[in-house]
């Protein structure tokens, strides 16, 4: 490694999940279950509404948006651990490592940005749906996902060239099941302050900018349907927002209990817990909850199996 780069370090050892012999091939096993599951489901449902006529609508723009992240954020992830489950050594270069961080850390914010944007969707969407086409017009979705990528891709750009300035000179076993700022930063031989401090201002500012709105679109929801005096009405009006509201709670509940320890915290067990949820778990999650309690997207599903029958009968 040449000295631009401020390392002796040429490589990295990813110790994974666990190194418990007995355990590896049943967490092999699980976990590319779980990542197969995550490709059919965010696969399927970008098909189903690039195919669909009757999901040509905001909502399932940004959602296939979302489908799209969490396809690449868990594929970013998932294959490398699996390599952890079924080699001695699971090794990484240095700019492999970083180019890992990067693309992770992209689509992480990208993430986030997305559920903000659809909240913003549904409030329009319930509070002034007179102007609902209007205001969530193609050109400004349009916007607002290129936004989303673009507050991505600086985010980890800052952050990446932040790792840069670190020097590794000695141990290059990451405690870990892929390359973050909290197992990399204690692996370094010089000072970390900076980064600490660059990770707490990246991940605060864009968890209370992207709360924020969340917060205030739902406190708006929620008042405007407790003032629907139709039962069904009210039913009709949560069944729009709830997939999303429990896709917000997994993605920042663990996240949040993630980032909210200090940077060299010492409980790793910890830390891969709430790793595993946000970065392979909630991918795998996403489609379905959004699929299995959209009336929507179940309807067009079965759209697409009645033309199928019908072309095969």
């Amino acid at each position: 490694m040449d000295t631009g780069n401020h390392s002796t370090v040429t490589e990295f050892i990813l110790m994974g999940l666990t190194d418990q012999p007995e355990f590896q091939i049943p967490l092999f096993l699980l976990f590319l279950q779980i990542y197969i599951i995550s490709m059919m489901g965010n696969v399927g449902l970008l098909l189903l509404i690039k195919t669909s006529s009757h999901l040509q609508t905001p909502l399932y723009y940004f959602l296939s948006n979302l489908s799209f992240i969490d396809l690449c954020y868990s594929s970013v992830i998932t294959p490398k651990m699996l390599v952890s489950f079924v080699s001695e050594k699971n090794i990484i270069t240095y700019s492999g490592c970083l180019t890992q961080f990067f693309f992770f850390c992209t689509f992480a914010m990208a993430d986030l940005f997305m559920l903000s944007a659809m909240a913003y969707d549904r409030y329009v969407a319930i509070c002034s749906p007179l102007i609902y086409t209007t205001t969530m017009s193609q050109k400004t979705c349009f916007l607002l996902v290129v936004g989303v990528y673009t507050v991505g891709v600086f985010g980890a750009t800052t952050h990446t060239s932040a790792l840069t300035r670190l020097s590794f000179c000695g141990n290059n076993v990451i405690s870990h099941y892929f390359c973050d700022v909290p197992p990399l930063l204690k692996l370094s031989c010089s000072s970390t302050h900076l980064n600490e401090l660059l990770a707490m201002l990246l991940v605060g500012i864009s968890t209370l900018i992207t709360t924020i709105p969340i917060v205030i679109s739902y406190a708006f929801i929620l008042s405007n349907i407790l003032s629907i005096h139709s039962a069904k009405g009210r039913s009709k009006a949560f069944s729009t927002c709830g997939s999303h509201m429990v896709t917000v709670a997994l993605l920042y509940g663990s996240a949040i209990f993630m980032y909210c320890q200090h940077a060299t915290s010492s409980n790793i067990t910890q830390q891969k817990v709430a790793s595993v949820i946000y970065t392979t778990i909630i991918p795998m999650l996403n489609p379905w909850i959004y699929s299995l309690r959209n009336k929507d997207v179940k309807d067009a599903m079965k759209k697409i199996r009645k033309d199928w029958y019908k072309c095969h009968n």
